[in-house]
Parts: structure tokens; sequence; C-alpha cells
């Protein structure tokens, strides 16, 4: 029975989005493939999406970024956090190749824990990585050139990802140079079907309402514009979160009978950061997009140009969105259309088909 290792980043959902559907893709080819994901992900988001058998390892697996919130990286604090994660690099190094041993698994799958890939090498297990960008991209944006510490962390880094035996670039990326051998895949998206008039029952919506969903990956925002948005009458907020008491047009997706997913499909507008799984299920849906920019992050970029290519979507300034200046852009959207048809979601597909073609399952 074939056994993938799963390493996968805990920073925000995204990675896991991507991870998710590729697994789906495989064991339809694979008879028997099961999978254990190393992840602090939490268990709840791998339940009715993973349809292959599955058992989660919670173990850190890289550092990624520290938020203050899922717009302001804190610099200072992400560095540390990395620092302290290498202090003790040979202890996790260990304990990795020791549990994939054990496992002995048939393959490393690492989006994109870059432990996960020199301990599958050091275990001479074939190791995979699945990137729509690489954490020495993110950090090579925070690094002078002259602060010679952080440059050898970086190109510590570096180091670990040249050893995956193959790697898979999923649209949209950035230029990825640090892998020997790399392949370009589609996007990776698996929209869920809209529930809009259910949605619409739930909420008891007038004629004139719409519906945005406010959603940051995963990451809760600190602080919203509540008063301002109760003041946009024609609109209904859903926020990851609890509402203070008193507001009547604010909702809590937890307390609503839909799934993230399902909730992508079925609002009239959707509020984010340009974060790879939320932008390509959004733009594959055809959903207007009111988007707010964070700029020092490396997947941003592409991000940006392919909403701008295939999306409905409008830019808000961070000051337009902590005041609570919202009305305009959500208008823009709504009005909107795309220019260009968006390339078909053939990610996952095409990813199972290059594994199989690669090392035979």
């Amino acid at each position: 029975m074939p056994l993938i290792w799963c390493a996968i980043s805990g920073h925000g959902y995204g990675h896991a989005a991507q991870v998710v559907p590729v697994l789906n893709a495989l064991g339809s080819l694979v008879p028997g493939l099961t999978a254990l994901l190393r992840t602090v992900v939490p268990a709840s988001f791998f339940h009715d999406r993973l349809t292959i058998p599955w058992k989660l390892s919670p173990e850190q697996q890289d550092v990624g970024c520290i938020q203050d919130g899922p717009l302001k990286i804190d610099i200072d604090a992400t560095w540390e956090a990395h620092r302290q994660f290498h202090e003790t690099w040979e202890a996790r190094l260990t304990n990795e190749i020791a549990a994939m041993q054990a496992a002995s698994p048939s393959l490393v799958i690492a989006d994109t824990p870059y432990l996960a890939i020199e301990a599958g090498s050091r275990s001479q297990i074939p190791t995979l990585a699945l990137a729509n960008f690489t954490w020495d991209l993110v950090l090579k944006e925070f690094c002078l050139a002259s602060d010679h510490s952080r440059q050898r962390l970086i190109q510590s880094i570096r180091g670990s990802y040249s050893k995956a035996d193959k790697a898979l670039r999923i649209t949209p990326a950035p230029k990825i140079d640090v892998f020997s051998t790399i392949t370009d895949i589609g996007p990776i998206a698996s929209p869920a079907s809209s529930e809009r008039g259910r949605l619409t029952a739930t909420l008891d919506l007038a004629s004139n309402e719409r519906t945005v969903l406010v959603g940051f990956g995963g990451i809760p925002l600190s602080s919203l514009p509540l008063a301002q948005m109760e003041q946009l009458r024609q609109y209904r907020f859903l926020i990851d979160g609890p509402v203070p008491m008193g507001y009547t047009r604010i909702h809590s997706t937890k307390m609503l009978p839909f799934s993230f997913k399902t909730l992508l499909a079925s609002v009239d507008i959707i509020m984010t950061k340009p974060g790879y799984g939320t932008v390509v299920e959004a733009v594959a849906l055809q959903q207007p997009i009111v988007y707010v920019r964070r700029h020092n992050f490396a997947d941003e970029p592409p991000l940006v140009d392919f909403l701008h290519r295939y999306a409905r979507s409008v830019e808000l300034s961070m000051e337009d969105f902590m005041k609570g200046c919202w009305e305009p852009a959500l208008q823009q959207a709504l009005a909107a259309s795309a220019s260009l048809l968006p390339p078909p979601a053939t990610g996952a597909a095409e990813a199972a088909e290059e594994i199989v073609r690669t090392w035979g399952f």
C-alpha cells in the first residue's frame, strides 16, 4: 500500500489547499494510496476535503513569516524565529529522518518545507517539491546584501531545497531557480458549488443586499473597521472570527452552516489579500474580488498579475481598508468584467500524472 509523506507549511492554509487536490488526483490513479500529513495545519481543514485515507502527524515544518495580522509581516520577529529554528536544525533534522524511516514512505511531497526535502534526501527517499514560491525568495526580500549572517541562512535554505529530486511550479508563480529539475503545471483549484440561494435564505437577505466574504487565508484579522462596515447598508459582511454585540450587518463564518469553500462560491464579492488558494479559486469561479496588497511577499506580484489578467478585481489601498472606505471598490468589483478567460485548473491532475510517470506507482 503506497504511502505519501506530505510535509505542509503551516503558514496559513494555502499550502494545504494545494496539496489536497494533488493527493485526491493521485488517489484516483494509485489504488490503496494513503497519506501521512506532517504539518501543524489542523485536522479540521482536511476533513471533507481529502478523499484518500490519511493520518495527521503534527510537527512544525518551517517558520514562514511572523505576521501582525494577515497584512503586515514583522520582519525582525521573522528573522529571529528563523534563527531559533536553525539553531536547533540538526536535532529537527535527526527527528524528521527517524520519523520518515519509521514510516517508510514511497515519496516525500513538500509544499514547501525544506526540512522535509533535506530529510528525504538523507533517507534516500524520493522527494518532490510542490511550490508556488520558496522561503528563500521570501526572506531575500527582507535581507540586505551586507547582512552576512542572514545571507548564510538563506543559502542554507537553498542548499536543502536543491536536494529535491524534482519540483513542480504551480501557476501562477515567480521565477524559482533553486531546483535542478522543475516542471511547470497549471493552477491548482477545486472550487465548491454555489449555494447562494441557501445563503440568501440563511441570512434573510433583502433583494438589494450583497454579501461580502472578508477572508485572509487562515490568518485572523486583529481589527476591522466594524463601525464603518455597519454603515454600508447594501452589504452583509462575513468575517472569520467573533462579532461583537450590536452589529446586524456583520456575521461570523463560524456561526454559518457553510464551509469556507462554499462561501467563496456563494457570496457576491470576496475581499482578500493576494494569497494563492483564495485568488485561484475565486478566479476559477469568476467571483468579483477586492484585494489589499502587502507589497513585500514573493508570491504577490504574479498573483496580482493573474488577477489583472483573469479576474473581476479591484485593488483597495491599505489606508482605505483600515479606514473602512470600502464602498467605491465594492461597487467597482460588482461592475467589473474579466478581460480573459482563466487557464483551466489542471495543476492537480498534471501533478498526479507527473508523479506516476516519474516514480512509477
